[in-house]
């Protein structure tokens, strides 16, 4: 990345490594559930700013034998042109997520990262997520098997600021995870118990970046230019992860890496070119999605509705997408938007 004539690009907008990959731009799409499929990661990296993908996360328990299999067979969607991702795992016994990681890197992850920030119940009350930060001896224990597990693939973590309040566990366990061979960590600057409510307080992201010699990735509340630069700023993390804030938004990356490289600030893109990604994240969904057309509607019915925010005639736009049963229906629901040849 060069400075242009009149723009000197701030020293913390630099590339970093993890493990034996460099991420040139050091700003990051979050995993989420149901949203980070491949066909979005795909228009995010399309529409430019993003350094590092990863994809939803992959419950270590339902990847033990065959049987149980199928699942992780139909959210197996990467390729290797998304090159550098990495590929989420969540569950809390050693030895399955070890496990686990070893199949993801036979099939292809670059890097394997550990969920330790995934609050909601069906995932924490089974010790998985982010319930781990409640011992940093188990959560540390994860760590140590997957790295003895894949010598050769980079290992991270994904964490919250602890389970409670008054059990901030990130801190001594960034530590420990540095010890035993993680390669990065990113913070999301919450507790657990908060979800996805409050405010982030990210002086907890530069408690972790003064204890630890790996890139630390900051993560919570960034949802424009500004609140990047601040991150960055503030905490001195190596690069800043975006998730709720890019769901229909992902040119968001670009604009801030724009902007943090020129001084510029591009615009926003007009309603019909929002109109036009949003029907392009449908088609390239439908092409690659490996799950059963309904279930692939579905899930699009509520990406697709994002799109939709500020837009004129929303509601009836947002009114045929959730009632979409194929992208025909979706092309019409945005056609009033969409341009005429």
């Amino acid at each position: 990345m060069l400075a242009t004539k009149d723009k000197t690009i701030p020293a913390y907008f630099k590339a970093f490594n993890i493990g034996g990959f460099t991420v040139d731009i050091p700003l990051t799409l979050a995993p989420m559930a149901g949203q980070t499929n491949h066909a979005f990661r795909t228009i995010c990296r399309e529409q430019g700013g993003v350094g590092l993908v990863c994809t939803e996360l992959f419950s270590s328990n339902a990847m033990q034998d065959e049987r149980a299999m199928q699942g992780t067979y139909e959210m197996m969607d990467w390729t290797p042109d998304e090159s550098p991702f990495a590929v989420q795992l969540f569950g809390n016994d050693p030895q399955r997520i070890a496990n686990a990681a070893k199949w993801v890197v036979d099939h292809g992850a670059d890097i394997v990262d550990i969920n330790m920030g995934c609050w909601v119940p069906k995932v924490a009350k089974k010790g998985g997520g982010a319930a781990l930060l409640r011992d940093v001896c188990t959560a540390t224990a994860v760590v140590q098997a997957v790295v003895d597990a894949v010598p050769s693939t980079p290992v991270t973590v994904k964490v919250r600021s602890g389970w409670t309040e008054d059990n901030p566990t990130a801190v001594p366990f960034a530590k420990a995870a540095q010890e035993v061979g993680a390669k990065a960590i990113a913070v999301h600057a919450r507790f657990a118990k908060q979800g996805f409510t409050g405010t982030a307080d990210w002086s907890v992201i530069q408690q972790v970046k003064e204890i630890v010699d790996i890139p630390v990735i900051g993560n919570g509340d960034v949802r424009t230019i500004d609140d990047a630069i601040r991150m960055f700023e503030e905490t001195g993390c190596d690069a800043v992860m975006i998730g709720r804030g890019a769901l229909g938004k992902p040119w968001l990356f670009n604009q801030i890496a724009h902007f943090i490289q020129t001084g510029e600030t591009l615009p926003d893109p007009t309603w019909e070119e929002r109109a036009e990604i949003a029907v392009r994240q449908a088609k390239l969904t439908l092409e690659t999605s490996n799950f059963a057309p309904r279930k692939i509607l579905l899930e699009l019915r509520g990406q697709l509705c994002k799109y939709c925010e500020g837009m004129p005639n929303a509601k009836p736009i947002r009114d045929k997408v959730v009632r979409a049963d194929t992208l025909e229906e979706i092309e019409q629901a945005f056609s009033e938007i969409l341009p005429t040849d």
